[in-house]
């Protein structure tokens, strides 16, 4: 067995696929447009926040692993959006389409040849392709939670 293609098989299917739980396509498929950008009542964001925030941080995760002079923006507000909902049907589609095409693009990162996933990049603290791969995941899924969860209040899961 090839360890490092199980690996990479591995984290592509906790990057693409619903395994335990609902992943962030079928989270936002049919969300409708006059609710994108409610945010319910006792909660500090909508859908589409919640959104460009996973796109705006995954973006960021992105850019760290394959460039070492990137700088990435300040926290918290340049990974929040302010506006509470997208100017319009094309910037709804566009987030949506960054989103899958990064997401692509990190495994190409994971599937390159001379892909080493544990060595440390030679800048960061120590962050290697595994690690950044897991938070991606893992930060994903935790806010696809909170999609789902703000749709049930908002009347608009299934």
């Amino acid at each position: 067995m090839d360890i490092k293609k199980e690996i990479v098989k591995t984290l592509k299917d906790l990057l693409l696929k619903s395994n335990a739980h609902v992943n962030f396509a079928a989270a936002v498929k049919g969300m409708p447009v006059e609710l994108r950008g409610v945010v319910p009542e006792q909660l500090p964001y909508s859908v589409w926040q919640l959104v460009e925030h996973i796109r705006l941080t995954q973006a960021d995760i992105l850019d760290f692993s394959r460039d070492a002079a990137y700088q990435s923006p300040p926290w918290p507000e340049g990974y929040w959006p302010r506006k509470t909902a997208p100017a319009n049907d094309e910037a709804w589609r566009q987030s949506l389409e960054q989103i899958k095409s990064d997401t692509h693009a990190f495994i190409a990162l994971l599937e390159a040849p001379e892909a080493d996933l544990f060595r440390p990049f030679p800048y960061g603290d120590g962050q290697h392709l595994f690690r950044e791969a897991l938070l991606i995941a893992d930060h994903t899924s935790y806010h696809t939670g909170e999609i789902i969860a703000v749709r049930r209040l908002l009347n608009a899961w299934k």
